[in-house]
């Protein structure tokens, strides 16, 4: 089961929006409504964030190391 982010959708443009975690299946289509509540939801996308450095000053490598898969 995978835990997915989710928030109300505000009726209006003062409400704050309510987050939930809720888990379900990663084959489960996005909910529209909350499970118990009723509330009217929907998924939060969350990105990621990838490590990035600075050339190591090696000019033939390109900065990769020897694990990335690029040689």
């Amino acid at each position: 089961m995978t835990t997915y982010v989710y928030e109300t959708i505000p009726s209006n443009e003062n409400e704050e929006p309510k987050l939930y975690e809720i888990q379900q299946s990663m084959k489960d289509e996005p909910l529209t409504n909350h499970p118990e509540t009723g509330e009217p939801i929907r998924r939060v996308i969350l990105g990621g964030y990838g490590l990035m450095k600075e050339n190591s000053g090696d000019a033939g490598d390109g900065g990769c190391g020897p694990s990335c898969g690029c040689h």
